[in-house]
Formats: structure tokens, C-alpha cells, sequence
């Protein structure tokens, strides 16, 4: 075989091939020829090639102090807690040019609370050849500016709503509405009012839009007794469009029977209800009007449609109670559920003294009367009712004989002290007076109102649990409480009810952070 005839190579077994490599044209480093981008290395693409250099550095975002929402432009307010998945998503929004790049990750930086400045790492990558992709994380910083949002501009403006629900109830006392209000709290009913004004003989609620004001009626029929009337006034119309914008007036009357009330009921609507005796006691003010035969313990409701076929008022109510002396109690076999029928024997603690005249009668109190405690009732011997309705039962054959001398309502705590110190508190509406104060008489009916309220609340262990009752942490409370505590140990004359820590809940818009 000739020496100089062509022949193949065949490659050595074991080695791969590689690519043509290259120097770098800025530092000089090899690199494979065939995948970089501009002769380049990635280290020298990273310091010359700007992936984020479109997006910007700095940006602006709007927050509404009063309702504490985030502007989404252009007119849409969010709520967003402060380094929130909502925040976040608000602030990449708000940078342009963002969408051209793909978003890896983004995390909030710590900065002060009151800086008004908002900082964001932002991680990005993209693509810079073919090939290539790249990289790079920076920060962005969002300045926080105020602007007041429509709904709260409405609020501090006159004239602007458009839905009012007045609340009413015919009676001389503001009971009802105190239980009222703490339903409201409770329950949150309130949070789309935008004012909230009490008026002669009830309270206003205004809103901004009718479906509110209609979410706000439910709640109401929810949880007591009423009627409702509706109306609306033309404020403007456009005649090109048609469109017409009107104002909702909503009158509210509450049932006018309340807790603790003597009630006298038509013949024809005690037999329909469970023929009930028709003298009954009002124990309990739901959705319906529950009644309580004090004789038999037999109980009846009365439903707020049957009610306004054929309104009544109520015989008497509290500020007709007056205060007896125990002297015997019997209790019989009769029970329902917390209620025990007792014969009691009882005198007037007006006549104590005076004359030895007592009155027996039957009671649903028989679990917590003994011989010596005082009981608020109700003086039916002697007594003039103006009521048609209680003449119609002495004049009935069935039940004229039936009606007791004196009905009792609830126990009485006369060595009770006034105005003391309660561990526990309840929260309070912010209401708008208006242009008429409270003369310095109906201040003191008002507070002697809710200082019966409390009573009623300490009284009353079902009333509790359908009321958000808090804490009461101020320090100076405490340490009124422990004196108070310490002088009635001491002295004994306080003998009212007391409620448990464990029922209490937590005030948490008293915590907070206080240096040493």
C-alpha cells in the first residue's frame, strides 16, 4: 500500500467534541463560541445588560385614612392589610412595563410605619440572546400618599344619602333601644351607615345606597318585632334618558311592649294563641312577643303580623313596679325550664309598719324568693286601669275570677350600690344628638334608663348571651373595683348580682404598646 494514498481518520475512542471556544471581548475569559451572546461572557452580560431598565424605580399609591383602603385606579378602593398577598398584588400593578418581564418572586422590606414609603424586591428574568436567560432583583419604592375616597367624601358632606331608616317606638322609655344598639354592635349592623342621628322617640339611620338600607331592615326584623313603611322623593331627573334619582325613607315602629310589661290581651286573640289567660307578663322581646301566665306557667307568642292586625298597648310597665316583702314561699311541683311555681305570701314594704295587710298569690320566681327578699310586682287590688280591654276580662265569666291582687315580676336588690364599679363595660354607638341637647332632666331619666339596663344585663343570664359584654381594663377601673370590692366585704351591704370574668370578652381597641 502507497505511503501518500488519502485515508480516513477515525476518531479516538473516549474524548467528546466540543465546540469552537472563543475569548471574551471585554475580560478575555473562553467561553463556547456557538452559544454566547455578543462574544460576551455572563458575567460581562450581567454588568452591561440592564433587564429592568424599563421599569421604574419609584411609584406613588393612594390610601384613604378614614376607611383604610388602597386606590386601584382609576376609581376602584380596596381593602388590603398592611404586607398583605392584596398589597402586594396592588403595588406590582401600579409599575409600568412590569408585564413585559417574568415576575419570580417579590417580598415586602421592613421600613418605618410612619416613613410613609412602601419597599419592594422585586426578582425578574428575561431573555437577552438565544438562549440566554437572565436574571436580576431590585427594589422598588412606593410612596404613600392620602386622597379621601367617594364613599367618605359622601359621609362629611351634607345631603348625600340616599336611604334613611327611621327607627321609632311609642313608649316613654329608651329601653328597647338600648338593647337595640347592642344588638347592632354586636352583630356589626351598623358598618354601612354613614350617620347615625337620634331623634325625639328614636334614631335615624342613614345610607348611601337602598340595598344597604334594605340589608339593615332585615337585621332589624331578625331581631325584634316591627312594622315597616316605605316611601321615596323625586330628587332629579334626566328627561333625555329617562333616568330618575330618588330618596328611600324607611319608618321603622317597634312593637310597643317591652320586657317586663303587664300586658291585658283581647279575649278573641288569647283564645287564639293557645287560650292563655289574658292577663300575662311580657318575659322576653324576640322576633315575636313572648307572653308568661305567672299562675300556670303556661307561655304563648305573639308574631309581629298578628300583632299589627290588631295593635294594643300594654296594661302597665316598669315604672309602675312597686316593691313587696316576702313573708312565705311554697313552691309546688310545677316547673318550666327555669321557672318555678310558687305560692307566696307578700306585703307592701310601704305598709311595713303601718299595717299588717298581705297579699298571696301565685309566682314563676318560686327558685329564687325566700322568706325576707324584696320582689318587684305589679298592684292590681285597688288599682284604676283605663283599659278597655282589662274591663272586658273582669266582665267575662271565665277569667273574672282569675285576676290575682298582685302579679310579681322579677327579685329586687334594695342594698344594692349605686353607681358602683363594674368590672365589665359595653360599647356605646356614636350617635349625632343634633341641634336639640338633652335638658339636664332627661339626662339624668337617660342615665337612670341605663343604669336599669346594666341591672337587667347583671340580672338576666340568657340577656347576657345574646350581648357582647368586654372587659373593663383601665387601670384606674381596677383599682376602683378592688376598693369597691374590699368596702363591700367589709361591710356587707351589697347583694346584687355579679358577673364572671369568663364571660367577658376582650377590648381590643384599649391594647397597645407602651414603653416603660
Amino acid at each position: 500500500m502507497d505511503l501518500d494514498t488519502p485515508m480516513g481518520m477515525a476518531p479516538m475512542l473516549g474524548t467528546a467534541r466540543t465546540g469552537a471556544t472563543i475569548l471574551c471581548c471585554n475580560c478575555g475569559s473562553p467561553i463556547d463560541g456557538t452559544s454566547s451572546a455578543g462574544a460576551m461572557c455572563y458575567d460581562c452580560i450581567k454588568l452591561t445588560v440592564d433587564i429592568s431598565k424599563t421599569i421604574p424605580r419609584e411609584a406613588h399609591i393612594q390610601f384613604c385614612r378614614d376607611c383604610d383602603r388602597w386606590l386601584m385606579p382609576p376609581n376602584t378602593w380596596v381593602n388590603a392589610a398592611p404586607e398583605s398577598k392584596e398589597l402586594l398584588a396592588l403595588c406590582l400593578k401600579r409599575l409600568r412595563n412590569i408585564t413585559k418581564v417574568r415576575i419570580v418572586n417579590a417580598e415586602f422590606i421592613w421600613t418605618e410605619p410612619h416613613s410613609r414609603r412602601i419597599k419592594v424586591k422585586i426578582t425578574i428574568q428575561d431573555s437577552v440572546a438565544d438562549g440566554v436567560l437572565m436574571q436580576q432583583s431590585f427594589e422598588v419604592v412606593y410612596v404613600v400618599g392620602t386622597q379621601q375616597c367617594k364613599d367618605c367624601a359622601k359621609s362629611y358632606t351634607a345631603n348625600v344619602w340616599r336611604a334613611s331608616v327611621q327607627v321609632r317606638q311609642k313608649v316613654p322609655h329608651k329601653r328597647t333601644f338600648l338593647l337595640l344598639e347592642q344588638l347592632i354592635l354586636k352583630h356589626q349592623a351598623h358598618r354601612d351607615t354613614i350617620n347615625i342621628k337620634e331623634e325625639k322617640g328614636g334614631i335615624d339611620f342613614y345610607f348611601a345606597h337602598r340595598n344597604q338600607a334594605e340589608a339593615f331592615l332585615s337585621f332589624l326584623k331578625s331581631v325584634i318585632p316591627i312594622f315597616v313603611k316605605d316611601s321615596r322623593q323625586l330628587i332629579s331627573q334626566d328627561n333625555h334618558t329617562g333616568d330618575k334619582s330618588y330618596k328611600f325613607n324607611y319608618s321603622v315602629e317597634i312593637v310597643p311592649i317591652c320586657r317586663d310589661d303587664l300586658v291585658a290581651l283581647p279575649l278573641k286573640l288569647a283564645r287564639s294563641i293557645g287560650n292563655i289567660t289574658p292577663l300575662v307578663l311580657c318575659h322576653r322581646i324576640g322576633t315575636s312577643v313572648n307572653l308568661l301566665d305567672p299562675n300556670t306557667l303556661q307561655t304563648a307568642e305573639i308574631s309581629s303580623d298578628v300583632f299589627w292586625r290588631a295593635p294594643f298597648q300594654p296594661l302597665a310597665g316598669t315604672p309602675d313596679l312597686v316593691e313587696f316583702i316576702v313573708m312565705d314561699v311554697e313552691p309546688t311541683n310545677v316547673r318550666k325550664g327555669k321557672w318555678v311555681l310558687s305560692e307566696v305570701q307578700v306585703a307592701r314594704a310601704a305598709d311595713l309598719g303601718v299595717n299588717d295587710h298581705t297579699y298571696f298569690t301565685r309566682t314563676h320566681l318560686g327558685n329564687l324568693l325566700h322568706a325576707g327578699d324584696s320582689v318587684l310586682g305589679y298592684m292590681l287590688s285597688g288599682t284604676n286601669f283605663n283599659s278597655s280591654a282589662l274591663d272586658a276580662i273582669e266582665n267575662s265569666r271565665a277569667f273574672g275570677s282569675t285576676i290575682p291582687d298582685v302579679i310579681l315580676v322579677k327579685k329586687h336588690y334594695p342594698n344594692r350600690r349605686k353607681n358602683r364599679k363594674r368590672n365589665w363595660k359595653l360599647k356605646r354607638m356614636a350617635k349625632d344628638e343634633g341641634e336639640l341637647l338633652p335638658k339636664a332632666a332627661d339626662q339624668e331619666k337617660m342615665e337612670a334608663e341605663y343604669e336599669m339596663f346594666l341591672r337587667d344585663v347583671e340580672e338576666d343570664e340568657e340577656l347576657r348571651a345574646a350581648l357582647a359584654l368586654y372587659k373593663n381594663t383601665k387601670k384606674k377601673q381596677q383599682d376602683a373595683d378592688a376598693m369597691s370590692i374590699a368596702e363591700t366585704e367589709m361591710t356587707g351591704v351589697d347583694d346584687g348580682p355579679r358577673i364572671n370574668m369568663d364571660e367577658l370578652l376582650d377590648d381590643f381597641d384599649e391594647l397597645g404598646i407602651h414603653d416603660e
